[in-house]
């Protein structure tokens, strides 16, 4: 069982570039026991790419989650209101 709800949606937006990107995660658990993060991201308003991480242990997953948004934010993603995922 997941002790909270971890949710990210972030964007990231350069129109000289012609870049309009967005990067979702979240925290779950699956049918068989094991807590997996999911990752989906691409260029808003596609249904872009998708990957899921499995582990035994919650705490093992919030570091991976951690570890990307700080990874993300240094690239110059920033939040949003959160979307539909």
């Amino acid at each position: 069982m997941i002790s909270q709800p971890y949710h990210l949606y972030v964007e990231r937006s350069d129109a000289a570039r012609n870049m309009a990107r967005y990067y979702a995660m979240w925290i779950e658990p699956n049918l068989f026991g094991d807590v997996c993060l999911l990752r989906k991201w691409g260029r808003i308003g596609t249904k872009g790419q998708m990957m899921v991480h499995h582990f035994e242990r919650e705490e093992e997953a919030v570091v991976l989650f951690l570890d990307l948004l700080r990874q993300k934010r240094k690239r110059g993603y920033r939040q949003r209101p959160s979307m539909s995922i």
